[in-house]
C-alpha cells in the first residue's frame, strides 16, 4: 500500500543525509519517581490474530443496485480448523443485511445439499453454531446469501488510507456528467469484510472465484484471469474470475468502469493497463515500463514473478495512493498523465515500481500480523530504490534513499520516536507512517551493504521461496540471513527493527603533525532512555597527496576514538563514505575548503549534496566558487539544489551566477531545473531585462512546470504581465497551470477573476484540487462582502461532499480561516466606531461595512455549524472539537 499522497503536498521538507544538526548536549539523564498509589497494568499488546480455522477457498457472485449503493452477494467459503476441534465459526462481516447462513454438504444424490444453521450477529461478526464438532481433518463449505451497504457504515480512517468503508461507488447515481461512474473495492487494513464475509486477518489466505454482474457497458477487473463471461440477456453480462494461487483476504479486489484497456505481455503472462477514455492513447506512457520492471525484479531476486497475471487501474476518488492487490493493482487518479505531462517527469513510476514489488513481499510472502507491516512496506519501497538504481544509477537512487531519510526524520519530529516492529499500536493503521515505510526501506539498505549485494539477494531468495503463500514474522527474515551468511544478525534486527530511535552522531577530527596521525572521533548523542547505544560498521575514506584509503571501523560506545596513520595532512577525511548510515549528524569539518574537495573529489550523489547544502551557507570565495561549480553538476537534481542555495553567490559573483542561470533556464535538458533557474533568475535579478524576456518565454514552453514557475516568477517581477499571461492560459486543464493562475489572481486578482475560481472548482480534482482550495482561501481573504458570499456555496460543496476527508478538511480551513478574518474585520470596525466622532461622514460606511461583515461571518458560522453536525469522519470530528 502506498501512503496517501496528499501529505506529500502538506510536507516538503529536505535535509542533508545524514541529516547535519546544530550542535547538542549530551541529554541529562531525568530521574521519574513512581506514583505509589500507581496500579500498575500490562502494556498493550496486538498479537497476530489467533487461528480457529483456516480459508482454503473464497467463491464469490455479486451485483449492484446503483442507486442504493448496495452491492447483493453470494458467497461460498471453504474452510478447516486450523488444529483445535471446532463447533463455531466466527467470520467478519461489517454492516451487512444476512438472508441466509447455510452449510453446504453433498446429499445422497451428489448434488449440493443447503441447511440453515443458526448465528448470532451484531454488525460486526457473524457467530455460527456449526450443530456439530468438526476436527482438522474435516472441510466445511459454507454459503451466506447478504447484502452489503457501505455508504450506511460508520466510517474510519488514517494517513494511509482515508476511508475504511471496503467498497465504493463512485458518482452512483450519474448526477456528476463529468464525473464516470465506477465501484471498487479497497481491503487494507481489514475492510473487505465489509462486501464478503470472510476471516478478514492477514495471517489467512485463500483462493478465490468471483462473478460479478455489470451492465454490458462496464469492464471489470478483479484477482487472477478472466475464465469466460456470460452475456444475461437482460443487458447484463457476467464476468467470471479465478484466481487459484492463496492470497490473504485483503488482498481481493473488484473494480467496475467505463475503462479503455491496453494490452501487452511479459513472458506470455498478460500485463494490461485500465485508463479512462481521454488517456487511452498514453496508456504505454503511463505504464510502459511494466514489462522491464517484471523481468528485473524477477531476475534481481531470483524468483520468478509468481501469479496469473498482472493488471493496473487508475481509479476515480482513491482513498489511497496505491494498492498492491494480487494481480490486479489500483491507482489513484494522480497516476493519469498525457505525454506533455511526463516532460517534467512521471508522476507514477516509484508507485508502480513499490505496487510491483508488492507482489513478491506482501502478496506471495505476508506479514502475519499488522505489527510486522514492514516486511511488506519496508520492502515495498526499498523496490522504488532497487528499480531506480537499476534504470537510472546510483545518483537517482541515492536521491531517493536521502528522501526517504528526511521523510521519517520530519515525523520524528513531529511525532517522536516508535519501534519498527510495535504490538502496542492503537489502530492497525497507525502502523502505515514514515518508519514502516521510509525508515524501513534505509534500514534494508543498511543491510544489504552490511552483508554484501550477493548475500542480501540470495537471503531474499530463501526468504520467499522457503515461506511463498505464507504468513510471516521478522524473525524469519533474520533466520534466512543468517541461513546465507553465516552470520549472527540478532545485533543488527535488535537495534534497527526491535528498537526506537536512530544514532546521532556528533563527528570531530583532528590531525597530528608532529606524529602524522589522524583521528576522528565519533559521540552518539542521541536519548539513551529511547534508544539503543548502537554498534555501527562503518567506512572511512582518508584523501592524502591524490590517493584515497578506505577505513573499515566499528563503532560501538558512547564515544570511540581511531587514529590512522597518514604521510601528510589530509585533504578530507570522508565519515561513513559509502552514505549508508539512517542516522543525523554533526560533521564538524573544520574548513570549508574541506566541503569544496568534497565536492570537488568524493564520488557519491551524498557527498555533493551535503558539500552542496554546506557551501551554500557560506559567502567565502572557496564556497562561492564550488557552488557556482555546482550549477552545472551531472545530475539534475543537484544542479537544482545548488540553484536553490545559490543566494550568496548571487550577491558576490552576480555577473557569472545570473549567466549560469540563464542558460539553464534556456538550455538545459531537464525542465525542472529550468523552471528553478527561471525562479531564482527573477528572486535576484528580477528588474534585468534579459531576464524579463526569459521569464516571458517560459510561458510559451512545453513543459507545464516551467510555465508554472514562469508564470509565478512573473507576478514578482511584473504583475500587469502576469495578469496578462493568466488570462490568456485560464482554460488550461493541466492542474499545475490551473493553479499557477489561482496563484497570479490571489496576490493581484479582484472580483473580477472570480468567475475563474468558481469554473475552476467544478474542473479540477484530486490533488491537484487540495492546492487550488488553499489558494482560493488566499483569494478570498483580499476580497470584499459579495464575493466571499458568492465562494460560501463552493466551498461548502468542498467541505460537506468531497469523497476524501482530508479534501473536506480543507474546505473546512479556509471556511475557519474566513471566520476568523471576519472576527478581526468586526473587532476593528467596532473600535474604529468608538472612537468616531459623532457626526463623522466616515460613521455610516462604517456601520454598513460592519453589518455586512457580521452577515457574512453568520453565513459563514451557520454552515460550520452544519458541517460540525453531518460530518462523521472521526479524524475531522476530532479537529473540529467534537466528540466522536
Amino acid at each position: 500500500m502506498l501512503k496517501n499522497l496528499t501529505y506529500l503536498l502538506v510536507v516538503t521538507i529536505f535535509f542533508i543525509g545524514c541529516k547535519t544538526l546544530e550542535p547538542i548536549e549530551l541529554p541529562e539523564q531525568i530521574i521519574e519517581v513512581e506514583d505509589p498509589n500507581k496500579i500498575p497494568t500490562r502494556p498493550i499488546y496486538n498479537a497476530s490474530n489467533t487461528k480457529h480455522f483456516d480459508l482454503i477457498h473464497t467463491k464469490l457472485a455479486v451485483s449492484f443496485n446503483w442507486e442504493k449503493a448496495h452491492m447483493y452477494g453470494k458467497a461460498e467459503i471453504t474452510l478447516v480448523p486450523h488444529f483445535y476441534t471446532q463447533e463455531t465459526l466466527v467470520l467478519n462481516a461489517r454492516g451487512m443485511d444476512l438472508n441466509k447462513v447455510q452449510l453446504i454438504t453433498l446429499g445422497s444424490d451428489s448434488l449440493p445439499l443447503y441447511t440453515d444453521l443458526k448465528y448470532n450477529y451484531d454488525s460486526l461478526l457473524i457467530t455460527i453454531d456449526l450443530a456439530k464438532k468438526y476436527t482438522q481433518n474435516d472441510t466445511l463449505k459454507i454459503f451466506i446469501d447478504y447484502t452489503s451497504k457501505p455508504n450506511e457504515l460508520k466510517e474510519g480512517g488514517s494517513n494511509a488510507i482515508s476511508s475504511d468503508k471496503g467498497l465504493y461507488f463512485i458518482n452512483e447515481k450519474g448526477e456528476d456528467k463529468d464525473k464516470p461512474m465506477q465501484i471498487w473495492t479497497q481491503g487494507e487494513t481489514q475492510s473487505n469484510s465489509a462486501w464478503f464475509p470472510t476471516i478478514d486477518s492477514p495471517n489467512q489466505k485463500s483462493t478465490e472465484e468471483i462473478a460479478i454482474t455489470v451492465s454490458e457497458k462496464y469492464k471489470t477487473l478483479s484477482n487472477g484471469i478472466l475464465s469466460y463471461s456470460e452475456i444475461n440477456g437482460d443487458g447484463t453480462r457476467t464476468d467470471f474470475w479465478e484466481q487459484n494461487m492463496k492470497h490473504a483476504p485483503y488482498l481481493f479486489m473488484m473494480t467496475i468502469g467505463e475503462f479503455e484497456i491496453y494490452k501487452e505481455t511479459w513472458r506470455d503472462i498478460e500485463v494490461n493497463y485500465y485508463v479512462e477514455k481521454e488517456y487511452a492513447e498514453y496508456s504505454k506512457d503511463i505504464f510502459g515500463l511494466t514489462p522491464e520492471m517484471l523481468e528485473f525484479f524477477s531476475n534481481k531476486l531470483g524468483v520468478d514473478y509468481p501469479w496469473q497475471k498482472y493488471s493496473q487501474v487508475i481509479v476515480r476518488d482513491y482513498v489511497s495512493g496505491a494498492m498492491e492487490n494480487t494481480s490486479a493493482v489500483i491507482f489513484g487518479e494522480f497516476t493519469h498523465q498525457t505525454k506533455r505531462e511526463m516532460i517534467d517527469g512521471s508522476a507514477g513510476e516509484d508507485v508502480i515500481s513499490h505496487e510491483l514489488f508488492h507482489h513478491w513481499f506482501g502478496d506471495l510472502v505476508t506479514c502475519e500480523s499488522w505489527a510486522n507491516l514492514p516486511l511488506n512496506e519496508s520492502f515495498a519501497t526499498y523496490g522504488e530504490v532497487l528499480w531506480r538504481e537499476h534504470k537510472y544509477g546510483n545518483d537517482k537512487a541515492a536521491e531517493g534513499l536521502q528522501n526517504d531519510l528526511n521523510t521519517y526524520l520530519s515525523q520524528v519530529k513531529r511525532g517522536g520516536k516508535k519501534d519498527m516492529i510495535r504490538f502496542d499500536y492503537e489502530k492497525r493503521e497507525d502502523m502505515f507512517d514514515r518508519h514502516t515505510y521510509q525508515k524501513g526501506g534505509r534500514i534494508l539498505h543498511m543491510l544489504r551493504k552490511h552483508i554484501g549485494d550477493e548475500a542480501f539477494f540470495a537471503s531474499l531468495k530463501l526468504y520467499l521461496e522457503t515461506n511463498k503463500y505464507t504468513d510471516v514474522e521478522m524473525h524469519q527474515l533474520r533466520m534466512a540471513c543468517e541461513k546465507i551468511t553465516g552470520e549472527d544478525l540478532n545485533w543488527f534486527f535488535n537495534q534497527w527493527f526491535y528498537a526506537k530511535g536512530h544514532p546521532e552522531l556528533d563527528i570531530t577530527y583532528n590531525y597530528i603533525d608532529s606524529t602524522k596521525t589522524q583521528t576522528i572521533t565519533i559521540k552518539q548523542m542521541q536519548d539513551l532512555n529511547i534508544a539503543p547505544i548502537y554498534y555501527l560498521p562503518v567506512d572511512i575514506d582518508i584523501y592524502v597527496g591524490g590517493k584515497v584509503e578506505k577505513k573499515q571501523v566499528i563503532i560501538n560506545g558512547i564515544t570511540n576514538t581511531f587514529s590512522f596513520e597518514v604521510e601528510s595532512k589530509p585533504d578530507l577525511v570522508n565519515f561513513d563514505s559509502d552514505k549508508m548510515l539512517l542516522c543525523e549528524k554533526i560533521d564538524n569539518h573544520t574548513t570549508i575548503k574541506e566541503w569544496a574537495f568534497m565536492y570537488n573529489n568524493a564520488p557519491r550523489y551524498l557527498d555533493r549534496y551535503e558539500a552542496i547544502k554546506k557551501l551554500s551557507k557560506s559567502g567565502d570565495e572557496i564556497a562561492i566558487a564550488a557552488i557556482t561549480n555546482a550549477l552545472n553538476d551531472n545530475y539534475p537534481y543537484l544542479r537544482r539544489i545548488a540553484i536553490r542555495g545559490i543566494k550568496k553567490a548571487a550577491k558576490s559573483n552576480s555577473e557569472e551566477v545570473k549567466n549560469k542561470l540563464l542558460n539553464l533556464a534556456k538550455n538545459d535538458t531537464n525542465s525542472k531545473v529550468r523552471g528553478d533557474a527561471i525562479a531564482v533568475l527573477s528572486k535576484y535579478f528580477k528588474d534585468d531585462e534579459e531576464v524579463k524576456a526569459v521569464l516571458i518565454n517560459g510561458i510559451s514552453e512545453e513543459s507545464y512546470y516551467v510555465i508554472g514557475k514562469s508564470l509565478s516568477s512573473l507576478s514578482e517581477a511584473s504583475y500587469t504581465d502576469a495578469m496578462k499571461f493568466s488570462k490568456s492560459l485560464e482554460n488550461e486543464k493541466n492542474s499545475r497551470i490551473k493553479n499557477a493562475v489561482c496563484g497570479v489572481y490571489a496576490e493581484h486578482g479582484t472580483a473580477e477573476q472570480h468567475s475563474f475560481f468558481i469554473k475552476t472548482a467544478k474542473e479540477i480534482s484530486g490533488f491537484g484540487k487540495y492546492s487550488f482550495i488553499m489558494t482560493y482561501g488566499k483569494y478570498l481573504k483580499n476580497q470584499n462582502n459579495k464575493t466571499v458570499k458568492e465562494a460560501i456555496p463552493v466551498l461548502e460543496d468542498v467541505a460537506k461532499n468531497e469523497e476524501a476527508w482530508w479534501m473536506r478538511m480543507t474546505g473546512i480551513n479556509v471556511l475557519t480561516d474566513l471566520e476568523e478574518m471576519y472576527n478581526n474585520r468586526i473587532h476593528v470596525a467596532e473600535k474604529e466606531l468608538k472612537d468616531i466622532k459623532p457626526g463623522d461622514d466616515k460613521e455610516l460606511d462604517l456601520r454598513n461595512a460592519l453589518s455586512n461583515n457580521k452577515e457574512t461571518k453568520t453565513a459563514i458560522e451557520t454552515l460550520l455549524n452544519e458541517i460540525k453536525e453531518t460530518e462523521k469522519n472521526p479524524r475531522l470530528r476530532k479537529m473540529m472539537g467534537l466528540k466522536d
